[in-house]
């Protein structure tokens, strides 16, 4: 499993790719769904952490 900090570093790359003037509007589209899947994967990630942390305390 990927951690946090990866998945955010990933969505910025992606990000920096969809600035590209060059890209296709498919490349456009699969690069948008995929740092969408990964900053989702994120959020969850947080929500986790909360949880726990809440169960701790």
């Amino acid at each position: 499993m990927i951690d946090f900090e990866k998945k955010i570093e990933e969505a910025k790359k992606l990000l920096e790719k969809l600035n590209d003037p060059e890209i296709t509007l498919h490349q456009a589209i699969e690069y948008y769904k995929k740092g969408i899947k990964l900053l989702e994967e994120a959020s969850k990630m947080i929500e986790e952490a909360k949880l726990q942390f809440k169960e701790i305390k």
